[in-house]
Formats: C-alpha cells, sequence, structure tokens
C-alpha cells in the first residue's frame, strides 16, 4: 500500500462518474444502517467494503507495477479520514506485483477469501457502472444489496433534463388526465421516482403504470433506469467523439518519425477510427431495440410487452456496458493527453496509445440482438 496521498477526494465525490467511480463509502454513510447494507454486503471485509474503487487510465510510470502490460486498472483508495476527504488516502492497484501481500497485511484479507473473487470479477470490466457491476456480479453468483448499484449525484444531476424529456410521453398514461400538470409538475416527479436511488418509495402509480407487483417494481425500474443511463451516455459521448476521430486523424508525434512508425501511426489511426464508428453504430442499434419496445408502452398503452422486456433484458446490460465503457475511456484519455499546453506524445506512445485504443474495441463489435431473442 503506497503511503502518498491522492488528489482531493472531497472533489472526487461531488464530480464523479459513475462509469469511472464505485463510492463505497458513500454507500456506507446512506445505508449502513439497513439490513440489506449489513446481510448482503459487496465485501465482507470491513475496510474494504468503504473503500473508493476507480478505473484508472495508468500513467507511463505506473505500468511497470504490473508483471503483464495493461493500460487501465482498478484502483483501490482508502481515505485516511472518513469524515474529511480533503486529507486524501492511500491507495493500491488490484493485481500490482505484491498486491497478495497488501491484500493481507493493510486488509487481513489472506488467500483464498471471497472478496478476492470479487475483486478479480471487477477488475476485469472496462467501467464501473451499477448495471454493468450488478450483471457481472450476478454471473458470478454474487448478489450484494441493491444499495450498491446507484447512480452517482453528479451524474442525476446531469441525467434530470434528458430524463424528463424521454419520459414525458408517459405522464397521462401513468398519472392519468385529470391530473393538474402546472400544478403538481408530473413529468418531474416520475422523473424522480425513475431516478430515485430509494426505488421503494412511493411506487403506486408507477408500479401500476408498468402492471408490476410490489416485489417485482425495484428490478423493473432498475431495468429502466439502465437503459435511460445508458442512453443518455451514448448522447453525451456523441457530442465529443467527433472531435476526438478529427484529433486522432490530425495528430502529429514529436520528434524524429522513421518510415515503419510512420506507417503504423497510419493504420493505427484507421483502425481505431473505424471501430469507434463501428461500436457507435452497434450501440445505437442496441439502444434502438429498447426505443421500441418504451414506444409501445407510451404511444400504444401496451405496459405488458414494455414489462417483458424489462424484465429480459439486463442481457443486454454487459454489452451496452462494455461498448460504452471503452468509447468513455478513448474520450476521457484522449481528451485528457491532448489538453492544450500539453506536448504531443513521440511516435512509440502515439502508437501505443492507438493500440490500446484498438484493443478495447476489439471485442465490442458483435451483435447482441440475437441473445436478447433467444
Amino acid at each position: 500500500m503506497t503511503d502518498r496521498a491522492v488528489r482531493n477526494l472531497a472533489n472526487l465525490r461531488k464530480s464523479a462518474s459513475t462509469a469511472r467511480v464505485l463510492n463505497l463509502l458513500r454507500v456506507w454513510r446512506d445505508h449502513g444502517g439497513t439490513d440489506g447494507w449489513r446481510d448482503a454486503p459487496l465485501f465482507r471485509n470491513p475496510l474494504l467494503n468503504r473503500a473508493l474503487l476507480l478505473k484508472h487510465r495508468l500513467r507511463r510510470d505506473e505500468v511497470d507495477r504490473f508483471r503483464v502490460r495493461r493500460t487501465v486498472a482498478t484502483k483501490i483508495i482508502l481515505p485516511i479520514d472518513d469524515g474529511d476527504l480533503r486529507v486524501g488516502g492511500r491507495y493500491v492497484f488490484v493485481n500490482q506485483t505484491g498486491f497478495d501481500r497488501t491484500l493481507e497485511e493493510s486488509f487481513g484479507i489472506p488467500p483464498g477469501h471471497p472478496d478476492r473473487r470479487i475483486l478479480a470479477l471487477i477488475d476485469d470490466l472496462p467501467g464501473l457502472d451499477p448495471f454493468l457491476l450488478r450483471e457481472q456480479l450476478r454471473r458470478h453468483g454474487h448478489t450484494p444489496d441493491a444499495c450498491y448499484f446507484n447512480v452517482s449525484e453528479a451524474d442525476l444531476a446531469s441525467m434530470a433534463a434528458f430524463v424528463s424529456a424521454e419520459i414525458a410521453p408517459l405522464v397521462d398514461l401513468s398519472l392519468g388526465p385529470d391530473c393538474d400538470l402546472e400544478a403538481s409538475n408530473p413529468v418531474a416527479r416520475l422523473t424522480s421516482k425513475i431516478m430515485s436511488n430509494s426505488p421503494g418509495e412511493d411506487m403506486s402509480m408507477l408500479g401500476q403504470t408498468l402492471m408490476l407487483k410490489p416485489d417485482e417494481y425495484e428490478e423493473g425500474v432498475f431495468c429502466w433506469k439502465g437503459f435511460l443511463y445508458y442512453k443518455w451516455s451514448l448522447q453525451a459521448l456523441t457530442g465529443q467523439i467527433g472531435g476526438v476521430m478529427d484529433s486522432v486523424r490530425r495528430v502529429r508525434p514529436s520528434g524524429r518519425v522513421d518510415a515503419e512508425q510512420l506507417a503504423a501511426i497510419s493504420r493505427a489511426r484507421d483502425q481505431v477510427r473505424r471501430r469507434i464508428l463501428l461500436t457507435c453504430e452497434a450501440t445505437a442499434a442496441m439502444l434502438r431495440v429498447y426505443d421500441e419496445a418504451f414506444q409501445g408502452l407510451a404511444a400504444e398503452g401496451r405496459p405488458m410487452a414494455f414489462r417483458e422486456f424489462l424484465k429480459d433484458a439486463p442481457v443486454l446490460f454487459s454489452r451496452l456496458g462494455e461498448r460504452l465503457g471503452a468509447l468513455q475511456h478513448i474520450v476521457s484519455f484522449w481528451t485528457y493527453r491532448m489538453a492544450p499546453g500539453r506536448p504531443a506524445p513521440d511516435p512509440d506512445e502515439l502508437i501505443d496509445l492507438l493500440t490500446d485504443f484498438d484493443l478495447s474495441l476489439a471485442g465490442q463489435e458483435r451483435s447482441v440482438r440475437p441473445a436478447l431473442a433467444a
């Protein structure tokens, strides 16, 4: 466990992206007194179950911490002071050299402990969004309480207007024609119900609309929130991906470039741009499956069909989360690395970057529609 403090965790908590940060300290603060948090924890170890987990793009001086070459790692951060995140924290990367010894010495987690398997499953993911995370754990027989799978405060605030516009057609259907639109602001109420991190609250009207029994409501709304989250994420990325693709096309490495490097850069540029386009198209096609099902509910009044779609659709979360996670990784790191004032990468770094982007997208080109229909 390294002793130097990480950057201001208070800022990280306020601005954290759901796809990048899993704030278990916040989960503990909000839900630590509940039966669900106590009886169905994500991690059994209490220290680990109050840590922050981040998907972190490795810097050049961090790559040699791993025996196997990788470019993105899962960082575990232990706040120095739970009550004041401005103090910072200590961190360790999952599977860095000496990780087993660190787990045992710092957390008291011996070899064979169940938490090691959970960390491995999380480390295999490209991102940490709650829908991808829950599906990954569920497939491997681990079902923590729902309190661990919430959208971050920062993303909830950014999503509010988008979700309101998406669900506006449902207002009359779910709240009835006699509702006073101006007095009660039903769109905002329905948005709040869907996006709430406490979905069990005030479910009567929404549950009736979807013909959900009380025990089916939480699962149905979680899946609905997932598709809204992914649709919002793709829309947000669409506004940035064009600029990134153009920058990939135009960037020139610093220093001397030999003919072999120049050819490798040209090939990698074309490949990355092609894969980005294919990944965006495949993701949009998957989300159209949701749009068609929602149209049946909002325009045709067929809640049963939409409910059945939500029941069967979590199979899409893995592919959606993987594809969007790969795109988010490319956009965020390229924007950071090519920010004004930063030096251009040398030929080897540029080749490494483009190769990493290519590999992160390489597995994202399969269609998932047959899996949904199966």
